[in-house]
Formats: C-alpha cells, structure tokens, sequence
C-alpha cells in the first residue's frame, strides 16, 4: 500500500483571470481603456465589485486575492499547484475582434507566483486576446519567472509539449494543455510550425484523439504521472456531454493519463471516478472580476472550490478534498453557511449522476468518495 510519503498530491483551479479589474486593483495596473460594447475602462469593474461587497483597499498586495487559499496551500502542503491562466500578460498587441479581452500587466504576475503557482495551462480562449504579440509577451513573461506552462507556444512543438514538473524521489509529472472550439477558441489561433498559438483540438473525435495519445506514450517514461488540462465546453450548464465523457476515459484507456483537468465552466461541474483515474469536467472559475454583474445566478459563479488531489505512486487516486470557496472584493473567502451549503447539495447532485459522492471533511471541506 503506498504511503503518505509516497503519494502525490496536487492542487488544481479552474479559470483565473486576472485581467481587467483585479490588474487594476494591483500595484502596476495596465492601460484601463476596454474595447467592450457596455464598459470602456476597467475602474468600472472594480465599482462593481465595491458596490456589491464593499471598499477594496488600492493599490492591494501580490498575495491579497488569494485569501483563503493561502492558509489551505500551507496547511496542505501540496507537490504542484496548477491553474489555468485565462489571460494574456502583455501590454502590447491589438484587441483581436471578438468583443471581450483579457489582459494584464507583466509586471503584475507575482500575483501568480505570490501563490506558488508550479504550471499555468495557457490553451484557452483569453490567451491570445491581444494576438500573436501578446501571446509571445505571455511566453516570456512566464519563462523569466520561471514559470512553466503548457497548451500555448512560439510554435506547434512547443504548443504540444508537457510542461515537466520534477517531482521528490526522481518522478516527473506531465502536464498537457489542450484547447477545443466549442470553450470559443478560434481555430486561426492554433499553433502552426512557424507561428505562435494554442494547441488546438479539432473536436473530440477519436481522429483527433489519435495524435493526443501518440504523444503522451512518446514523452511518458516509467514512474511518470501524466495530468491532461483541457479547456471544453462552454460557460454555463452542468450537463456533460457524451463526447467529454468518451474522450475523457479514451485519455485514461489508450494513453494512461492518470488525471483528466477541464475547465471553461464559469461554475463547478460534477466530478467521476473512472478506473480510479480522476476526471475534473469542470472546476469552475477560481479568480475573475465578475462580482456585481447580474446574470446566470442560478449558477452561482461566485462559489467555486480549491480541489486538492492525492494520487498513488500508480496514478489511481488516494483522496480528493474540496474547500469551498466565495469572490468577495475580488479575493477568495471560505464560503460559509447558506453559500457553503449551496455548493455541498449542487456538487452532490451532479457527482451522484457520475457515481461518485461528497461527505463532509475537515475544516469545512468536501471529500470524494466513489
């Protein structure tokens, strides 16, 4: 049986954006100006917020939106912590023609390292927001803080390739970033052999599966442990479709993925357990700067979940726990009473239908059982 020292435990978000808004709350914030139909300066984002929840005290630290999950990283003490990055961080580049974009300024990205941030998935549709130079400046930005990333690169290779995460006792874990058209990524944004971009999926056909999976079995060596962060779907619905599910258990099947991450979903989808293999199909939004815009409450986007994962040396999960969390003032706050409740009876709801169940933990988490 493997032991604690064994395992490898992982921490992984969904969407962060810290775009707009929050750049504009941290101490070096870009040009405010938005190419929006409804709002043309982020200020107007942060009045929102305030509006709804109170003053946020301007300029705030690196580490103030993290909140809570600051106290959770330390008492967990996780091995990776990987989030997807939905911004470009540039300030050049023209506003690619689509309506909403996403950009924050260089010299604000500590605010990902202030979390520890180990890997930033880039395939998504914000990445290339202010284009191709934007995107290079994304790249750059990551590499000289030493961040790795994965899903977007000065070329196709570099698009595809794992970011390699060296891991205690000589293991490595693999991250591949993949990105479909229907989370709205267009396909002239796909990395090409001379051209910056995203690597793109086609669909989630098995014809596109089949390069997918060639090139994990080609990077993967023994004792490695693989994690597959797919941006998918669109923003809202807790349905999942067929061709998740079956691309999702292709991964574990033909490839040996040991951990499908999806994302896109502005708010927490439900969460399976197949051949002790986890999938994630949707973790919801960690950071973004929507407080105080009406629209799809139903869905709550403002209650999301830190989800902390412990897998054996085999890659079968040992331990999923979930911390529920709430955007307030643009920073993470636990989620308590009704909020809490909220996302306990949602998350059960949508688990039962994958055959997984929630139980409550420590210190007001959530845990997995399947």
């Amino acid at each position: 049986m493997a032991t604690d020292t064994d395992s490898l435990k992982l921490f992984l978000a969904g969407d962060v954006m810290t775009a707009r808004g929050i750049d504009a709350i941290l101490p070096h914030p870009g040009d405010p100006q938005l190419y929006e139909d409804y709002v043309k300066n982020a200020g107007v984002y942060v009045r929102l917020a305030e509006r709804l929840n109170g003053p946020i005290p301007l300029p705030v630290d690196f580490t103030y939106v993290w909140g809570a999950a600051l106290d959770e990283f330390e008492r967990r003490q996780p091995h990776a912590r990987i989030i997807n990055l939905e911004t470009a961080v540039s300030r050049r580049g023209r506003p690619a023609p689509k309506g909403i974009h996403y950009r924050m300024s260089p010299e604000n990205f500590p605010v990902i390292s202030a979390a520890g941030i180990d890997c930033c998935v880039l395939a998504n549709n914000h990445v290339l927001d202010w284009g191709a130079a934007g995107l290079v400046d994304t790249l750059d930005t990551l590499s000289s803080n030493g961040m790795r990333s994965a899903g977007a690169g000065h070329n196709r290779q570099s698009a595809e390739a794992p970011a390699v995460l060296p891991q205690p006792g000589g293991r490595r874990l693999l991250v591949y970033g993949l990105g479909a058209p229907d989370s709205g990524i267009a396909s002239d944004w796909a990395a090409t052999d001379k051209g910056a971009g995203v690597a793109c999926l086609e669909d989630l056909s098995k014809h596109s599966l089949r390069p997918v999976v060639e090139r994990i079995l080609r990077d993967k060596k023994p004792r490695d442990l693989v994690v597959v962060s797919i941006h998918w779907g669109g923003n809202w619905g807790f349905d999942i479709p067929r061709e998740q599910v079956r691309f999702a258990h292709a991964l574990i099947d033909e490839a040996g993925v040991d951990l499908v991450h999806g994302h896109s979903s502005h708010h927490i989808k439900g969460i399976e357990v197949y051949r002790e293999r986890l999938i994630l199909y949707g973790c919801g939004d960690l950071l973004n700067d929507y407080e105080g815009i009406e629209g799809h409450t139903a869905f709550r986007g403002d209650l999301g979940l830190l989800y902390f994962a412990s897998l054996a040396p085999n890659g079968h999960l040992q331990s999923l726990d979930l911390v529920p969390t709430h955007l307030r003032g643009f920073r993470i706050c636990r989620a308590e009473g009704d909020d809490h409740q909220w996302l306990h009876d949602t998350l059960a709801h949508e688990c039962a239908r994958l055959g997984s169940s929630i139980l409550p933990g420590a210190n007001n988490a959530f845990e997995l059982r399947w």
